[in-house]
């Protein structure tokens, strides 16, 4: 049987483009753990699938998850199907466009196949208290990112 893991995630960007981070809560029973990290030049919707990606890829063995995001984008991107189909039309969009962001939609979808992932949805800024950490862990490694020189 598989451990029932919670992954809550956020990303956060001073700017998009600019330096940017993201924050992970993984959470097994009373267990948890925090991580962040961030890119002193990339924008929201990276940082918001890094998260999703450090969380997951931070398990040891396969998992059931909940992975709860404020992201749209990512929520969306796997539970309407839109990356998978991205993926299968050669990272193109219904538009023909190119989709942003393949190489990380592409790690993306296969450490959802190596896990049983349930994306929930979350509004952000709401009050949510996972979230709302995750946030401040965004916010604090991209800040720590920026100097007085590069502001």
């Amino acid at each position: 049987m598989k451990k029932q893991v919670e992954i809550f995630t956020d990303g956060a960007c001073s700017g998009n483009p600019g330096p940017g981070g993201w924050g992970v809560i993984l959470r097994y029973g009373t267990y948890e753990k925090e991580l962040s990290g961030g890119d002193i030049n990339t924008t929201n919707n990276r940082m918001e699938l890094t998260a999703a990606i450090k969380g997951l890829s931070a398990l040891k063995e396969p998992c059931c998850v909940t992975l709860i995001t404020d992201s749209k984008y990512v929520a969306d991107g796997i539970n309407l199907g839109w990356a998978a189909s991205w993926r299968k039309n050669g990272w193109r969009k219904s538009d023909k466009k190119a989709a942003l962001n393949s190489d990380l939609w592409e790690e993306l979808l296969n450490l959802t196949q190596k896990h049983d992932v349930k994306i929930v949805w979350v509004k952000g800024h709401d009050g949510h208290q996972e979230n709302e950490r995750c946030d401040a862990l965004a916010v604090a490694y991209y800040k720590s990112l920026q100097t007085d020189k590069n502001i």
